[in-house]
């Protein structure tokens, strides 16, 4: 067995059809040498039943996993990619969206060794404008506070070969972005734009509060950008307090401000409501620390290893 596809299903039973279809002539295109891999997330609806029925009847290897409750895309991926036997493997949408030939371009690409991991990247969506909109706004962020290297159309699929699979399944974290981690891992990567499709059954699951959800994790499992905003944000209170303490202390001295007990207020609250915020980042700084520590990540990962001769004494 030499490629692997991936497919998480949840609420696709619509779709079903086109999808074993699909995958038929993709295994037919890549010589019967591809197994497939679905992994029913909890779905409430019918895929598992329909899937298990055409089981027996497909013309390629597959396997059929089915979570005990939905866990999401991205655990349900890697459940696909832990129980894969090929040598190069691929995630593809049951919903048809990422064209089918966008896996086959990842195995072509991977089997001539001209990457590590294959990424594929939007070019164009055909979807509605407000899915276009809350789709661009949500990876111009990502960008912005997650991962710089993330392409502007985001990435929902990708192709890798077994050695990228091992490093990427080493990294047991849950409540993080299997996007962003394999934007961590490195290795040599290759973008493969494509044009989303239009849906052509049902409605997507990956809803707004998802969307939020998987901001959240990818934020505060990828970056420290929130404890140093806050730090910034103290630093320059404190300048600003300083400022301000000058203005209304000479405002005081100068018999400009009469109200009794002004002055030493507005001292008092505004060095300590900024000496607070730095307090605050600089405490949230060394938490961050020991929150990285606890990821249990690789210091490093070796993408490859030569020698030019083996010891003697081996």
């Amino acid at each position: 067995m030499k490629f692997s596809v991936i497919i998480p299903v949840y609420k696709n039973q619509d779709s079903i059809p086109r999808l074993l279809q699909a995958v038929t002539a993709m295994a037919r295109e890549l010589g019967g040498m591809m197994e497939v891999v679905f992994v029913v997330d909890g779905s409430p609806d019918r895929s598992f039943v329909l899937l298990r029925d055409a089981l027996s009847e497909l013309e390629f290897p597959a396997q059929l996993l089915a979570h005990s409750r939905n866990f999401g895309s991205f655990p349900a991926i890697r459940s696909g990619l832990a129980a894969a036997r090929g040598d190069y493997f691929g995630v593809m949408a049951a919903d048809l969206q990422e064209p089918p030939e966008l896996v086959v371009a990842f195995f072509r690409a991977l089997q001539a060794d001209e990457c590590d991991v294959a990424i594929g990247t939007r070019t164009r969506r055909n979807d509605s404008w407000s899915s276009r909109l809350t789709s661009g706004l949500f990876w111009a962020l990502y960008r912005r506070l997650v991962v710089r290297e993330m392409p502007e159309g985001g990435v929902d699929v990708f192709g890798c070969n077994r050695q990228f699979r091992d490093q990427l399944l080493g990294l047991q974290e849950s409540r993080s972005s299997l996007i962003a981690l394999i934007f961590w891992l490195g290795f040599r990567r290759k973008l493969v734009g494509y044009e989303r499709l239009e849906r052509q059954e049902g409605v997507s699951a990956w809803t707004l509060r998802k969307k939020i959800d998987y901001m959240l994790d990818s934020v505060f499992a990828f970056t420290d950008y929130p404890i140093r905003f806050l730090t910034r944000i103290g630093f320059m209170g404190c300048a600003l307090s300083v400022m301000l303490a000058i203005i209304i202390l000479v405002g005081h001295l100068s018999g400009r401000i009469t109200v009794p007990g002004y002055a030493p207020t507005m001292l008092v609250v505004l060095f300590f409501g900024a000496l607070n915020l730095l307090g605050l980042g600089l405490v949230g700084t060394y938490a961050w620390r020991a929150y990285e520590n606890g990821k249990n990540r690789p210091l490093s990962v070796v993408a490859m290893s030569l020698k030019n001769k083996e010891d003697s004494n081996d």
